[in-house]
């Protein structure tokens, strides 16, 4: 195993902490930031109003509540590790600063005038993490970026999370145009891409497994969608080929189709950024890593009977025969065919996904379904926000507007949460969780129908 470093150990005392522990304490009573104290930064409620179009009173509502206590309520001063403005998710237990959450809530304060450097420091935050982590780890551990970096006195987490950072940034240049932001992130990117092939594409056949340095298998599930069923039967392994003295169980032997799903995504999104600063030799070394996962999901992950794509083992290629959310990610990331996202299409239409609050996140035909069960059963705005995207992108409208309408309407009726119940509908976890801003993203990226919501021009 990796040596226990002064990096991986705590950083500094309670006592040292103090007064960020009693910030902390006061942010997980009312779960906000110190921008909700007060002015968010420079922005004001009437300017945030200014911003929307719509002629739904309700849709216009929560929209304007998910940028107050969603977006600029999360934005948090610097803290011991992070020297820049950062996200915190909300609630007393998320004090760090995550991948896939921060990127939903740059992209909507990307829409503010006067936040590129709030943008800008929050991306370093992942950056100044990759020198940290680069200085006290070996060769082919370089360039990951954890899965949360955790402010002092926590431990440092020694595992990632799904690759959606290109997108983010992609997603904030079209909003604001920041061309500055590209140029900061684009060579940390691909040095992220490079570590995720490296060390969770272990078999080199353009599909992505979970891990962790730690050697513990739950912090490995955590680096996808927590308690999917499909990572029931984990295991962690030692490097197939790697070999040294050093070396240990760190490497799971399930390839995910979520997390090969958005690395994908991520790819494409690098591709296109490359191309905007003119930086084509980058573009083709994307574009190959795009084609041989694409290749490899179609022809390993993909069931025709099931009407979806499967996790596999990572060294037989054995299908694991559950279907969890990560089953739908393949149509946000582009990789279905035509023909299978027309069978998905036809699936998704069955009692097996068809709760009343969609998408839930495991086919409720498996045994270990539960309405309110966390990643097994529940529903999540992010991920129905991303599966309405990409039936939409296949051409599936109906299909999406559903999705979106229904969360829409759940939000209002419920309230904004971190996850819900596939049948109820209630609300679980924490209250306004900075995720849940993609129930927003949704209305103002035209998926909704009934909640119908424009960015004023």
């Amino acid at each position: 195993m990796i040596k226990r470093r002064k990096f991986l150990q705590l950083t500094a005392s309670s006592a040292a902490l103090s007064p960020w522990l009693a910030q902390w304490a006061t942010a997980a009573a009312d779960q906000k930031g110190p921008y909700g104290a007060g002015d968010w930064g420079g922005v004001t409620m009437d300017e945030i109003r200014a911003l929307f179009v719509s002629d739904n009173k309700q849709a216009l509502k929560l929209m304007e509540d998910i940028m107050a206590k969603c977006v600029l309520d999360r934005i948090l001063p610097p803290m011991s590790p992070m020297t820049q403005n950062w996200v915190y998710p909300g609630g007393p237990y998320y004090k760090g600063q995550w991948i896939w959450d921060s990127m939903f809530v740059v992209d909507l304060l990307s829409l503010l005038p006067g936040k590129k450097k709030v943008i800008r420091d929050i991306f370093k935050n992942y950056w100044d993490f990759q020198d940290r982590w680069n200085e006290e780890m070996p060769d082919y551990a370089h360039d990951m970026v954890t899965v949360a970096i955790k402010t002092d006195p926590q431990p440092v987490r020694q595992f990632s999370q799904i690759a959606i950072l290109a997108w983010g940034v992609e997603r904030v240049y079209h909003r604001n145009g920041d061309k500055e932001l590209i140029q900061q992130s684009l060579k940390r990117l691909e040095k992220f891409h490079d570590w995720y092939w490296r060390e969770r594409d272990v078999t080199n056949i353009g599909l992505c497994a979970v891990g962790s340095y730690s050697g513990k298998v739950q912090h490995a599930r955590w680096e996808t969608f927590d308690y999917e069923c499909n990572m029931d039967d984990l295991k962690l392994t030692k490097h197939p080929t790697r070999k040294g003295p050093n070396e240990g169980k760190w490497y799971g032997n399930i390839c995910v189709t979520g997390n090969t799903s958005y690395l994908v995504m991520g790819e494409r999104s690098l591709v296109r950024l490359a191309k905007i600063v003119g930086d084509d030799a980058m573009a083709a070394r994307r574009q190959k890593r795009i084609d041989k996962a694409v290749n490899a999901m179609r022809k390993h992950m993909w069931d025709e009977e099931k009407g979806v794509f499967l996790s596999v083992n990572r060294d037989t290629l054995e299908k694991v025969p559950v279907a969890t959310i990560s089953s739908w990610l393949p149509l946000t990331a582009g990789v279905a065919t035509p023909a299978m996202a027309k069978r998905m299409a036809e699936v998704f239409a069955t009692p097996a996904w068809q709760t009343p609050l969609p998408v839930p996140t495991c086919d409720r035909t498996d045994p270990r379904w539960k309405s309110s069960g966390f990643w097994r059963g529940d529903v999540w705005p992010s991920t129905n926000y991303q599966i309405a995207s990409g039936f939409a992108d296949y051409g599936f409208k109906d299909i999406a507007a559903d999705i979106a309408d229904k969360t829409v309407a759940n939000a209002i009726k419920n309230g904004i949460n971190e996850h819900y119940d596939s049948v109820s509908g209630k609300g679980i976890g924490i209250k306004d969780y900075c995720m849940s801003s993609t129930i927003g993203t949704m209305m103002i990226d035209g998926l909704t129908r009934k909640y119908p919501l424009k960015l004023r021009k």
